[in-house]
């Protein structure tokens, strides 16, 4: 009777009953792996075979996906070259900062009351730990005499600043500047045409001379308020110049702007170190005549 219903029974029928399997040995984790592993075999096809990394590519690996430390920020340095007055020495100390990746803010070089001897104050940013690399690979240089880091010195540094500024105001700041003009006169001048036929109020030749000698005023107060002086004056522009750190040109020169800065020179930056107060005039506190005893023969009658 079974038999003949298996034969009767539909390949529809026979592919909806679930696959069993009956096995004597009890079930485990190990059987449960090996029976899903042989699933995927007959999906997907065999595991492809990975094969093990050597020694050189695991080191590679950790070299390259290993990120850099960089917990150190950058701080502003300075160095002080003493160096032979001879060509080419500038070259190499700047080639031996670029190499190592330092963007220089300010060089300056002079010669020093020795002669043949100059003086060499660079200014830049970087870590400290390749500071000091760099200043061990300076002093390697031949024409190198010594590499001073003035970084944590106390320093006097000054800067000196040349500026022009207009005194006409902000509005006539692109006719002053080259860059800023029309490349064609036709245009400029249709633009001055309708400049001047929208503008309702027309200012007098004395207004517009009172005009810029107020902004002429302005500027020389405020230079005087930074121990500057101006050194020329034109119809158009005033030249200003200013000795101080560094600091204080940035904040004279960001007052400036509103004024309309046509063009602006700076030297860099000289530095040097300050000297030690050393008290010559202490006050004596321990007296030697305080200790010894007194001879009673010594003294007067009575």
């Amino acid at each position: 009777m079974l038999r003949t219903l298996l034969r009767t029974t539909t390949p529809a029928v026979r592919r909806c009953q679930p696959m069993r399997f009956y096995t004597s040995e009890p079930r485990s984790a190990t059987s449960a792996l090996s029976f899903k592993k042989h699933l995927r075999q007959r999906r997907f096809g065999p595991v492809p075979a990975v094969p093990e990394p050597t020694v050189e590519d695991a080191v590679n690996n950790i070299l390259y996906n290993t990120p850099t430390n960089t917990g150190e920020p950058a701080s502003r340095h300075i160095l002080n070259c003493l160096v032979q007055n001879e060509p080419g020495v500038l070259s190499r100390l700047s080639g031996v900062l670029a190499a190592r990746g330092f963007n220089i803010e300010s060089l300056v070089v002079a010669n020093t009351e020795v002669p043949d001897l100059s003086r060499m104050t660079v200014v830049f940013n970087g870590r400290n730990v390749q500071i000091e690399q760099a200043r061990r690979q300076l002093e390697d240089l031949v024409p190198v005499w010594a590499v001073l880091d003035y970084t944590k010195t106390k320093l006097v540094e000054r800067e000196l600043l040349l500026i022009k500024v207009s005194i006409l105001g902000p509005e006539h700041l692109h006719e002053q500047l080259p860059t800023a003009k029309f490349d064609d006169e036709a245009e400029f001048a249709d633009e001055n045409l309708a400049f001047h036929a929208t503008d309702e109020k027309q200012m007098t030749p004395s207004e517009t001379l009172r005009e810029t000698f107020s902004h002429l005023r302005a500027l020389t107060e405020l230079t005087r308020l930074f121990d500057g002086k101006v050194v020329d004056v034109s119809s158009d522009s005033v030249i200003l110049e200013m000795c101080a750190k560094p600091s204080r040109i940035d904040s004279f020169m960001k007052l400036c702007k509103p004024f309309g800065v046509l063009e602006a020179s700076r030297t860099g930056v000289m530095a040097m170190p300050r000297s030690p107060v050393h008290d010559h005039y202490e006050p004596q506190t321990d007296h030697s005549y305080e200790d010894e005893a007194v001879d009673l023969t010594s003294l007067p009658p009575g």
